[in-house]
């Protein structure tokens, strides 16, 4: 038996594969394909602090090796959740993860207010690639200053872990990386999707109704290890790696590069049981090269020393 147990900060997890916001709905919609006790951990999908319908359609289309989409963070608001989606998780012996996002600095905190006294929630996980209205419809994540300025509002708002999911859409995510860090963040997860488009030829037009979406899926895999490997070795706080990740050599890519756990996002649209895939791959891996735990395996590159 191989010891598949990590530990990010103040967060404990069996194993280090978890799902991603948005691909896993609340968790129960996935109970026909997997046991989410197998789960390290699932994270919602973005919580807002009013129910939210999203985009119209066109809102995703499919790309070479990965996929775009501008669902527009449709979810039932927070109350919703505590009360309807959290309880019937309770009996997985699974970490959740509640996703943030706010329009405002307000919004933010009022969603983690909410979510500190709510029984069965492990940890926050803070969307920063939202519009800041109040900033003229900045993204929260682009700017060290802002991102730095909502993570600390919501270390205010709550005592549960906070982990902040940053943008690859920056000049350089390092910058993003230390501003979370200093600002109280326990955990860093990256990426979150990379701004794309897709054209209709005949229509000439897009395909996507709002005409960018996020690209995910393999495609930015490549692109997601390499800024987590940058990351890695810019700050002090552990990490939770994402993009692409299909099969158990994709996450173990990210934990040699840095990440402690591994989030599975667009695989879970092919097969339901993406994540329990790439985790029985991570066992296989691991008995099969005699490695005791997979956390000798975390920043295994050698390749210069963590910050």
């Amino acid at each position: 038996m191989v010891d598949l147990s990590v530990e990010l900060g103040p967060l404990r997890f069996k194993n280090p594969v978890l799902t991603a916001s948005g691909t896993f709905g609340y968790g129960t919609e996935f109970l026909p394909y997997l046991d989410l006790g197998e789960l390290g951990g699932m994270v919602s999908k973005g919580l807002s602090p009013q129910p939210r319908e999203g985009n119209p359609p066109a809102r995703i289309t499919e790309t070479p090796a990965g996929m775009l989409n501008t669902i527009g963070l449709q979810n039932v608001g927070v109350d919703r959740f505590i009360t309807e989606k959290l309880p019937p998780l309770a009996e997985f012996d699974t970490a959740v993860i509640a996703n943030v996002f706010g329009e405002t600095e307000a919004e933010y905190v009022e969603v983690c207010s909410k979510l500190d006294g709510a029984s069965g929630v492990a940890a926050i996980e803070l969307n920063v690639s939202c519009p800041n209205v109040e900033h003229g419809g900045m993204i929260f994540g682009n700017s060290p200053a802002e991102l730095a300025r909502v993570t600390r509002a919501c270390r205010r708002a709550t005592r549960l872990p906070l982990i902040v999911k940053l943008s690859p859409n920056v000049t350089d995510i390092r910058d993003t990386a230390r501003a979370a860090e200093e600002a109280g963040a326990d955990v860093i997860s990256l990426v979150n999707t990379f701004v794309g488009m897709a054209v209709d030829v005949k229509r000439r037009r897009p395909v996507l109704a709002r005409g960018s979406g996020g690209l995910s899926g393999p495609a930015i895999r490549p692109l997601a290890v390499y800024m987590t490997h940058q990351v890695y070795r810019t700050v002090g706080i552990p990490i939770i790696g994402m993009g692409g990740i299909v099969e158990a050599a994709d996450a173990l890519e990210f934990i040699l590069a840095g990440a402690s756990a591994v989030q599975v996002g667009t695989a879970n649209f092919v097969h339901p049981d993406a994540a329990i895939r790439v985790l029985r791959g991570l066992a296989t891996y691991l008995e099969q090269e005699r490695i005791a735990t997979v956390r000798e395996l975390i920043g295994a590159l050698g390749e210069g020393d963590r910050a």
